[in-house]
């Protein structure tokens, strides 16, 4: 039999710690951040998370299952900060890019955070919401089910890979990410047209572009082929 859920107030740490700092799922999901975009994945402990709390590790547990369990805590978190304050505003493209768009940022400010978290299902409150947020906009613009989910499945998916792929550059020591965004203005705007004719001919403009992230245009691309699919004649639920 499953254990009950147990609302946090009830596994609360009634005593404050040693600093005088009352526990909560919130406080130890926002240290959980500030050590891992401080010292990465690597700083990632209990034993760690314990020291900068200011409480035995053992007393995490109260809250979380485990540190796989508060993993997902802080995926749901990051879901929470990009849908925090928006609002749709009944265009489904527009609604669907800015939602986009701010998930995607909400991993990149924090790199190492999301390396670890763009992978999971957490099946929490801000994940719950998201997808019923964007399964709502597309059913409501029109289209058919089996279209919604198709959509659904490729708008999640490319979001949170381009997050995990921005934010592995960004993870990076700064000096490999500085050598890496040179390369494009060094090794590859030198090749010779006589070997290398069509790099030679983009380069300028790949050494502008390959520094930034491809996402809002691949967002686009997809929102455009979800729009031209709009406008031909629908399938039947299902199908």
């Amino acid at each position: 039999m499953a254990k009950p859920v147990v609302p946090e107030e009830k596994r609360r740490r009634r005593r404050p710690t040693r600093s005088g700092t009352v526990l909560s799922e919130q406080l130890i999901v926002e240290t959980a951040l500030r050590m891992l975009r401080e010292h990465g994945s690597a700083g990632f402990t209990a034993r760690r998370l314990g020291l900068a709390l200011d409480c035995d590790p053992s007393t995490l547990y109260r809250y979380f299952r485990g540190m796989d369990d508060l993993t997902l805590a802080i995926a749901d978190a990051l879901i929470g900060r990009a849908l925090r304050g928006w609002e749709p505003t009944g265009e489904w493209r527009a609604d669907l890019r800015a939602m986009g768009l701010r998930i995607h940022a909400a991993y990149l400010a924090h790199p190492q955070a999301a390396q670890l978290t763009t992978s999971r299902v957490s099946g929490r409150a801000n994940e719950l919401a998201a997808d019923e947020m964007v399964l709502e906009l597309l059913r409501t613009a029109g289209f058919p089910l089996a279209h919604t989910v198709r959509i659904y499945h490729a708008f999640i998916d490319q979001t949170l890979a381009f997050a995990a792929l921005d934010a592995a550059s960004l993870a990076l020591p700064s000096a490999a990410l500085r050598a890496d965004e040179a390369m494009w203005r060094s090794t590859y705007a030198r090749l010779p047209a006589t070997t290398h004719p069509r790099i030679a001919e983009a380069a300028p403009l790949l050494a502008t572009r390959m520094v930034t992230s491809a996402y809002p245009t691949a967002l686009d691309m997809l929102l455009d082929s979800a729009a031209a699919q709009l406008t031909r004649s629908p399938s039947p639920d299902g199908v």
